[in-house]
């Protein structure tokens, strides 16, 4: 993903359609004597619809269309005709996307299925026309009903990343070479803090044909959860993973502390996330011979783990099968 096309965040101002007037209208016809009330209905505004399309991946085609209105209804005609409904105008968001109020920071609806349909702002109704008022005393009705208004609202289009396994590490941990390696994702790597700026996502292929999402989300560090370094903007999208791979690297200082620093940030966060399944990988091992691996494994926190090292591959088996087991349990 080009971190200059992934957008993951929009604000828009959404107008639906207003209903079409009701008509007033008597039947006028040669030979026909004194025609009853024929006045039809208005037609419906047009909705605001959001969709759901497994083919995107970012909010891009929606950051400079501020503004989605909606044609109205048109007025009902005599002859009992109903007027023509407004368009409704489809808005393509990917998968993972949440929409909010943006005043009120209100949930609305969230689309996590390819083709979903979900109205987002939803048309006025059409006003009925006068054949509707007809009664046996009231046989010559003056009287139809005007449009509902439309309903014009700011909303905020989140994305959420879907996935099956969500990367979470400090900068630097290896998740970008992870990635690079077990999927045809291609992040960018370098040997300094923060090289990724977006989160990527590549399909892991697995035995017999299967596979499953791992998403590399941006490195957090202590304080992320009240704003620091990335901060809360990536924060969001580990929400939206089956389970959380953690990943420290074989050098850090204190793993299990640097675990704890993880499990904290995204506690302070959200606590839900704490009830997601979770694994440890420790990375970079080919730093490390066979004795100081043992000594390492007996200070790891009490999580399933897998060593491995994405230079040689060494382990990279291992941690696909604990993350297949994992996701099946």
């Amino acid at each position: 993903m080009a971190s200059s096309n992934f957008i993951d965040y929009v604000k828009i101002c959404c107008k639906s359609g207003a209903g079409g007037a009701g008509s007033i209208h008597f039947r006028h016809e040669k030979f026909v004597d004194m025609g009853g009330p024929d006045g039809g209905n208005g037609g419906r505004g047009g909705h605001i619809i959001l969709r759901g399309n497994s083919q995107l991946w970012t909010l891009l085609h929606l950051k400079y269309r501020k503004h989605v209105i909606a044609p109205s209804g048109q007025k009902g005609e005599g002859g009992r005709r109903t007027g023509a409904s407004g368009e409704d105008i489809i808005l393509e968001v990917p998968l993972g996307t949440v929409a909010r109020d943006a005043e009120t920071d209100e949930f609305m609806v969230e689309i996590s299925e390819h083709g979903q349909e979900v109205i987002l702002i939803p048309g006025g109704r059409g006003g009925l026309g006068n054949d509707h008022f007809k009664t046996p005393t009231n046989q010559a009705p003056r009287t139809a009903q005007p449009g509902e208004p439309s309903i014009e609202q700011w909303v905020i289009l989140e994305l959420k990343l879907l996935a099956d396994v969500g990367l979470v590490g400090f900068p630097n941990a290896g998740k970008s070479t992870l990635l690079s390696k077990v999927s045809a994702a291609k992040p960018e790597i370098a040997d300094y803090p923060f090289t990724t700026l977006t989160p990527n996502l590549g399909v892991v292929s697995y035995r017999d044909d299967k596979s499953f999402v791992m998403a590399d989300i941006p490195g957090i560090i202590e304080g992320a959860s009240e704003g620091r370094g990335l901060g809360l903007r990536f924060l969001r999208h580990i929400e939206r993973n089956s389970i959380l791979l953690f990943l420290v690297p074989s050098d850090s200082k204190d793993i299990k502390a640097d675990y704890n620093v993880l499990l904290n940030e995204l506690k302070e966060f959200n606590p839900e996330l704490l009830d997601k399944k979770r694994i440890l990988g420790i990375s970079k091992t080919d730093l490390l011979d066979e004795e100081l691996q043992s000594l390492i494994e007996k200070e790891l926190p009490n999580v399933p783990f897998v060593m491995f090292s994405s230079y040689t591959g060494n382990g990279l088996m291992q941690l696909k099968d604990l993350i297949w087991r994992t996701l099946n349990e």
